[in-house]
């Protein structure tokens, strides 16, 4: 009997979930929201990001952008400085196109169904069915990493395709479709706090006896492990401060890791750059190549490390004094002071690098 099939004791499946996530009561502030714009701000702000996290997170954005025309009407700049520590920043930037595209296109109204909420930017298959159960209540699966995780092991998919999640998942919301919500937010609450990756406790599972990764002894085969974290990308960094005690920034392209926030200028390093004198001579051609400045770049001031979700950046921090030469309009740049800097949307590791630009700051000023 394949997994799929297993479905047809969807019903008892269904029923013993419910029991499970009813008794939990966890206190999750969006679900106990309806309205469709809260919902998908939750849920986007949600995606790989610890709940516990996200809560302060969701409240200041709601109090600064509460609807989708605020949101749509505001400044990149705005939405990404709230957003700031969040990380995954291309989630914001894309929050921020569709609501103009809700607010232009729909009159500020979240489309309802699945196919409607699919066309706005960034609204994948997840998100969109995660909006039509929870805020419209249309019997939609959302299937998550958690739930991924849920069903491969409770069906025993040795190659869970998005096909196979999604029927699967259909399954069991068919067996109770007025609670598609709640069928998909406890599947995901089961893989987040039970059927966890390294180490399910099975013995408090309430879907233990129909499990059938359980029943064959592959719960740590399902679904198939991802490949090692490549080595980290590293980064030669230049902290150049001026005079009038300000550092130069510039704003990352909107496409890519980060983008849209203001950062110290860098290149991309190779594995095989070498040591400080190589690194220094290939930021300072950076420079002169890239912004049109000339700089002579002096010593190590730190090397930061910064995790990703799927690989670790590694951030060599040099000293660098301006000569001559002033960027282009492209790429966007500014000289910003102390006070500026902390106005931006920033990474999160130029917190780690600001305590070593101060000495430069007071030295220049």
């Amino acid at each position: 009997m394949s997994g799929v099939d297993r479905v047809g004791r969807a019903p008892a499946i269904a029923r013993d979930l419910l029991a499970w996530f009813d008794a939990r009561e966890r206190d999750v502030p969006w679900r106990r929201e309806r309205d469709p714009y809260r919902v998908w701000v939750a849920e986007v702000m949600a995606q790989q990001t610890r709940i516990d996290t996200v809560r302060a997170y969701y409240r200041d954005f709601l109090e600064r952008f509460p609807d989708v025309d605020a949101l749509a009407a505001a400044p990149l700049d705005d939405v990404l400085r709230v957003w700031q520590g969040l990380g995954y920043y291309a989630r914001a930037r894309h929050l921020h196109r569709a609501a103009r595209v809700v607010s232009e296109r729909h009159g500020g109204v979240l489309p309802s169904t699945v196919e409607g909420l699919l066309e706005l930017p960034g609204v994948g298959a997840y998100t969109a069915g995660a909006i039509a159960s929870l805020a419209f209540g249309r019997p939609e699966p959302a299937v998550d990493g958690n739930a991924r995780r849920v069903l491969s092991r409770l069906f025993d998919l040795a190659e869970p395709t998005p096909a196979t999640l999604e029927r699967s998942a259909r399954g069991l919301i068919a067996a109770a479709p007025d609670r598609a919500a709640a069928i998909n937010q406890a599947v995901m609450d089961l893989g987040g706090a039970v059927c966890t990756w390294r180490a399910p406790v099975c013995a408090e599972c309430p879907l233990r006896d129909p499990c059938l990764a359980r029943a064959r002894a592959t719960q740590a085969r399902r679904p198939p492990r991802r490949r090692k974290a490549p080595r980290p990308r590293r980064r030669a960094v230049a902290a150049l401060v001026t005079r009038g005690d300000r550092v130069l920034l510039v704003r990352r392209p909107a496409d890519g890791l980060l983008g849209g926030l203001w950062d110290l200028p860098a290149v991309p390093l190779a594995r095989e750059d070498g040591g400080e004198p190589e690194l220094r001579r290939v930021l300072a051609a950076y420079l002169a190549e890239r912004l049109a400045i000339a700089v002579r770049v002096g010593d190590r001031l730190e090397t930061v490390e910064h995790a990703f979700s799927h690989f670790r950046l590694r951030l060599d921090v040099f000293a660098a004094v301006w000569r001559s030469g002033e960027p282009p309009r492209d790429p966007e740049w500014t000289w910003a002071s102390a006070d500026r800097v902390e106005e931006l949307a920033t990474p999160g590791y130029l917190r780690a690098i600001e305590p070593h630009v101060q000495p430069l700051r007071r030295r220049r000023a």
